[in-house]
């Protein structure tokens, strides 16, 4: 576990779990005074479960590689903040956080910009087959003419469906109709008309019937855990594009694949996967009908410094006794100290 040679016994115990070196950890919060910067000394599940046990502060792993689970929390007795710098939250457990009084927050709507300008540019591509002529020409290739017969289309005029409608969803909205699409949306939530971006909300159903472009922005949650399966991945009209840039787990990608290779789905791009790096054996490799992507949907500059800029000021705020900000589960955003049992 790394340490600094002298600790102040008043310094706050901040372990981070991102899969980033220690140096760079430590350039995140460089300037905060009182924080005491720790890592697990292995990047496993035992490795959090010991080093957790002194936690006051933890800033989790993004990639999901490292989990925070109920046995977890039930070691973490002085843990009094978790800051998410995604807006993922899957690999938390929020209820045995909350149960135990933990404040968890999150950068939600920060990568807002990137991630739905990668949905327009990922319809795009799939839309005008990008990839393939790419790979054609560079092969030697010259598919000039095969490009319509493979069923390149323009954007414009298309029926868009954008699952959910947060800071990512009604961005979306909005570059697709800036560009000529009908876009309707469908969340639990209906949204009032000032906010809608000049989007119509449909119920789920009819919302994939209607779209010839699908654009999945959901958070993953038990109710929205296999939303889009093969049944209603069906319903899409024929030559639809489905664009996945929510969380994995949300599209069945098996009924996916299945789709695009009958022939019922133009295509997809996918940004998220069950199993992250996408395996080498995985079958979505075998279609070049399918845009895959690193889950790097948010990774530019800008939104990164965005986030960061978050994560930094939440944990200075959390040491200055001041609210922090995006607070998910509820609880006082004033972080206070626990005492371990």
């Amino acid at each position: 576990m790394i340490r600094p040679q002298a600790t102040n016994t008043d310094d706050w115990v901040l372990l981070s779990l991102a899969p980033v070196p220690a140096d760079r950890v430590r350039g995140w919060f460089e300037g905060i005074d009182g924080l005491t910067i720790r890592l697990p000394d292995e990047r496993s599940a035992d490795g959090v479960r010991t080093a957790i046990a002194d936690a006051e502060i933890l800033v989790s792993d993004w990639s999901s590689a490292l989990r925070v689970d109920a046995a977890d929390v039930e070691v973490a007795h002085r843990l009094s903040f978790v800051m998410s710098p995604s807006v993922g939250l899957d690999s938390l457990d929020l209820d045995a956080l909350t149960s135990a009084g933990v404040v968890v927050a999150n950068t939600a709507g920060l990568n807002a910009p990137s991630v739905a300008e990668w949905c327009l540019a990922a319809a795009f591509a799939v839309a005008r087959s990008l990839i393939w002529v790419d790979r054609q020409v560079r092969d030697g290739g010259w598919p000039q003419f095969e490009v319509p017969e493979r069923g390149s289309t323009e954007l414009a005029g298309l029926r868009v469906g954008v699952l959910g409608f947060g800071a990512v969803g009604s961005r979306v909205a909005r570059l697709f109709g800036a560009i000529g699409c009908d876009v309707a949306y469908w969340t639990r939530r209906r949204r009032a008309s000032d906010e809608e971006a000049g989007a119509t909300w449909l119920p789920l159903d009819e919302l994939v019937e209607r779209s010839d472009i699908l654009i999945d922005n959901l958070a993953l949650s038990p109710e929205t855990r296999g939303l889009l399966d093969a049944s209603r991945l069906a319903l899409l009209p024929r030559g639809a594009i489905v664009i996945d840039a929510g969380r994995a787990g949300i599209v069945d990608h098996v009924a996916l694949l299945a789709a695009v290779e009958m022939g019922g789905l133009r295509g997809a791009a996918i940004d998220v996967f069950e199993e992250e790096p996408l395996p080498l054996d995985s079958p979505l490799r075998r279609s070049d009908r399918i845009l895959l992507s690193s889950h790097a949907a948010s990774a530019t500059p800008q939104a990164l410094a965005r986030m960061f800029a978050r994560v930094n000021d939440n944990i200075r705020r959390a040491l200055a006794g001041e609210p922090v900000e995006n607070v998910v589960n509820g609880l006082d955003p004033v972080i206070r100290r626990r005492t371990a049992r």
